[in-house]
């Protein structure tokens, strides 16, 4: 009987087995018991791709799925692995909906409000006719009255009950310019709404003072947003301090806030601005938030008598922030900035940048909408950077820096400046300050005791027809057609534990060569955060290991010139090759602000001195007469200020290597202004190439050809493409292509976006990165001897191997392809390329 059974089980067992097989064979799918589903989610959690052994050992250390072929085991994770990216999808399309319907719902009231406008403008052109035909003086002053803020007097402040009636007053008038018609608000040039847009931004047109509003979504919640724009100095980088004098309580939970805020003035040509406001802060019956803010009658404010002396009280009129929640999450907010800037107090020359909506616009009202919308991307993971910074660190040194270099521009007697002796010369002013404290209180090896201060060397004069951006770009991309080595070297002494005396002690020779490592940029790469290394070697035989290289943290803004920026900013400090986060900075730079609006229609020139620079796959653009025509009529104001420290009995020759060396500065960057200048073209300096240029076309042409000339195959999956699409299909290429050009040392000439990737840097670093520095000693080793083969034959594969990026990590690659590239008599070589296939970081 046992026998009969053992038999009996081993058919059923069988049968079974066959059964399962042939739903296998049949396609259907296996119906899995909770305890296999579990078993099999824990190893997706860990590994959502796992090989054929993972697989095979799955099934050995689970009994429970004993009886499942790893071939329905692997239908099982492709499955999961489709249902999760269907979730997130799903997830993603929802969240997109979501923006899109908060944004339709913004362009509805827009709209709405637009047309009001529209209504009250043909009622006031009716009313205006009839008085014209009466022949009747009367003159309609209603939108005036509503635009222009009242003067209230200390005699109001100085109660409770007063406040809150100005607070009032002021919410009342602020939400007639943020969603009424109290302002003829019109679109800012260049900056069109749409689903994709930051916002709408909007400037005024004809009314007192200078005013800008946006509009926007973002996804942070209303609280957190108003504690965000209330501290204006973590965002507005053109403001010094803003101080709290008096807080009451209000209705709704609210509260009333007395508030000086000090502004930095761009150049050395004006003087800075303050404000003695009321800030008001309540809620609204529909939940949303306000904070309103207008300035008080008086000279109320201020630390003391004599430090208000360097400021002009500016005017601000009612202005705020109106945020409401929006469904699903997230906000709505209306921003409003309306300001008199007091224009009279300036040079003639400068008064446009007083009197300009859209400066406004540039420097407070999209300025705080975009620093929103980077805290929002920041908070959700959507934003990556270098070198293993925290979001928060990067902004808070880019925040240091600038803020260093407006401390330096403006001088205030406060922080501890003030004027040295001139020569005579007024061109170059030199401020000296023997109270800075550049020593830090965690890291006492960088202790600056020994140092007697700081001096600053600084200027600001004005260009005609020079595109400021182009400049800024230029002088990024050149520091060695402009810098001295050696006083960088002094500069740099100062983050440094042992001191130079004096320029120049310690013999250096400057290669010329530069790399640029990024750190993080802002969500629209409007402003860049990076690391520089300067690389030099010691002359002589004096401590010939000993490494002359230097780093500075360097912030650049506004080089795209075809963006809307305010201004354009080189500015840098050198630090230590450690870099901790609480470094001593002293900041220097270049500040380029345009004067003159520009013509949205034109499109002004885009010039640099190298070809890898200009590979950017975007739209062409013509640039024929019309880049003459852009710049034409068009001035800026250059502001350089440069810092050096100083010892005490060292002060005077500083001040006069700084005075001079400022002065080089200048010439240099005049001769650069002349030579990008539309009406003063240097033969040395070329047109950038757009990527439908014949330049560009061709570098991508030779590459894909001369891999079809030597290899056989075509590098592109479709060999039909020409032209600009040619480019692209090059530039978006899943592998890393690089190319390096034909020299005794190697330089990198061209890569595509993959291949940045892969080295961690950026087209206009390449041309710094020499190919020898991608391998260690035995890549090298297994490289240099394929050269030859490579010459000889055309092209070689290369083993897979390991390579290193500018950031020191670790790159496998599965196979590398190196050919020549051949110019288009197919018998002269242009550069070698490099194809390295599945690539990832290890």
């Amino acid at each position: 009987m046992a026998m009969v059974a053992q038999h009996q089980q081993h058919r059923e067992t069988t049968s079974s087995s066959s059964s399962f097989k042939h739903q296998l064979d049949n396609g259907k799918y296996v119906r899995y018991t909770a305890e296999q589903v579990e078993a099999l989610e824990r190893v997706y959690a860990e590994c959502p791709k796992p090989s054929s052994l993972r697989r095979q050992q799955l099934i050995r250390e689970c009994p429970i799925l004993s009886n499942i072929e790893p071939k329905q085991i692997k239908v099982w994770f492709q499955n999961r692995r489709c249902r999760e990216k269907q979730r997130k999808e799903a997830s993603r399309l929802q969240t997109v909906n979501r923006k899109l319907s908060a944004m339709n719902k913004l362009l509805m009231e827009e709209n709405d409000r637009l047309q009001k406008q529209v209504s009250q403008l043909v009622y006031e052109n009716g009313y205006m006719r009839q008085q014209l035909h009466t022949n009747s003086a009367v003159t309609d002053a209603s939108c005036e009255s509503v635009v222009t803020t009242p003067q209230h007097s200390l005699r109001d402040a100085n109660n409770p009950a007063g406040l809150l009636s100005i607070a009032e007053e002021t919410l009342a008038e602020f939400l007639s310019k943020a969603t009424g018609t109290a302002v003829d608000w019109v679109q800012m040039p260049g900056m069109k709404p749409g689903p994709d847009s930051v916002g709408i931004f909007a400037i005024s047109q004809s009314c007192s003072g200078v005013a800008a509003r946006a509009c926007g979504l973002v996804s942070l919640e209303p609280t957190k947003i108003v504690e965000i724009l209330k501290d204006r100095t973590s965002w507005f980088r053109d403001c010094r301090n803003l101080e709290v004098f008096t807080m009451l309580p209000a209705g709704n939970g609210g509260t009333i806030e007395l508030v000086y805020t000090q502004v930095y003035a761009p150049t050395t040509l004006a003087p800075a601005r303050d404000f003695w406001t009321l800030r008001y802060t309540t809620s609204l019956d529909n939940g949303s938030l306000v904070v309103c803010e207008r300035s008080l009658s008086g000279s109320g404010g201020g630390p003391n008598a004599a430090a208000t002396t360097q400021f002009v009280r500016g005017e601000m009129l009612p202005s705020g922030y109106l945020i409401r929640p929006c469904d699903g999450g997230g906000s709505i907010i209306h921003i409003v900035d309306h300001l008199n800037l007091e224009a009279w107090s300036v040079p003639e020359v400068l008064r446009p940048l007083y009197e300009s909506s859209k400066v406004v616009a540039q420097k407070m009202t999209i300025a705080a909408l975009r620093y929103i919308r980077q805290i929002a991307q920041e908070s959700s993971g959507e934003v990556t950077y270098g070198l293993g910074r925290q979001p928060a660190v990067l902004r808070t040194l880019s925040q240091r820096l600038s803020r260093g270099f407006n401390d330096a521009i403006n001088g205030f007697n406060d922080d501890g400046w003030s004027l040295m002796n001139c020569d005579g010369a007024e061109d170059v002013i030199v401020a000296i300050n023997s109270t800075k404290n550049l020593s830090t209180s965690t890291n006492p090896s960088n202790s600056l005791s020994f140092l007697g201060g700081v001096l600053c060397a600084k200027a600001s004069m004005l260009f005609q027809n020079v595109p400021a951006a182009v400049l800024v770009r230029f002088l990024r991309e050149h520091r060695s057609e402009w810098a001295d080595f050696n006083v960088d070297a002094y500069s740099a002494a100062s983050v440094k534990a042992s001191p130079y005396g004096n320029p120049g002690m310690r013999p250096t020779r400057f290669t010329g060569s530069q790399i640029i490592m990024p750190l993080g940029q802002t969500i629209e790469h409007e402003e860049m955060l990076e690391v520089i290394r300067l690389e030099g070697h010691a002359l002589g035989q004096e401590d010939p290991f000993v490494s002359r290289d230097i780093h500075l943290l360097q912030l650049c803004s506004g080089i795209d010139e075809n963006a809307v920026g305010a201004c354009s900013e080189l500015i840098f400090a050198p630090i230590d090759e450690m870099f901790p986060d609480d470094a001593p900075l002293i900041p220097s730079g270049f500040r380029i602000i345009p004067l003159d609006p520009k013509s949205d229609a034109l499109v002004t020139t885009h010039r640099t001195l190298d070809l890898t620079s200009s590979l950017e796959v975007g739209p062409s653009t013509n640039q024929g007469t019309s880049d003459t025509l852009g710049c034409q009529n068009t001035r800026s104001v250059l502001t350089i200020a440069f810092q050096f420290p100083f010892e005490n009995n060292l002060a005077d020759s500083v001040a006069t290597m700084a005075r001079q060396y400022v002065r080089s500065v200048i010439n240099s960057v005049q001769r650069v202004a002349m030579a990008i200048s539309p009406s003063g073209l240097s033969p040395s300096v070329s047109p950038k190439l757009s990527p439908g240029s014949p330049e560009a076309v061709t570098l991508a042409q030779w590459i894909c050809h001369s891999y079809t000339y030597h290899l056989g195959v075509d590098l592109l999956t479709s060999s039909s493409v020409v032209g600009d699409s040619l480019l692209k299909d090059l530039w978006q290429h899943q592998d890393a292509i690089l190319c390096c050009s034909l020299k005794s040392l190697p330089v990198f000439i061209f890569a595509n976006q993959a291949g940045l990737d892969m080295l961690e840097t950026t087209l206009v670093a390449l041309q710094d990165i020499t190919l020898d520095k991608m391998f260690d000693e035995a890549g090298r080793k297994a490289l240099f001897p394929e050269f030859a083969k490579i010459m000889q034959q055309g092209f070689a594969y290369l083993p897979g191997g390991i390579c290193m990026s500018t950031m020191g990590r670790h790159i496998s690659y599965e196979q590398a392809i190196a050919w020549k590239v051949l110019a288009a008599d197919e018998t002269t070589v242009h550069c070698l390329a490099f194809s390295f296939v599945n690539w990832s970081f290890v």
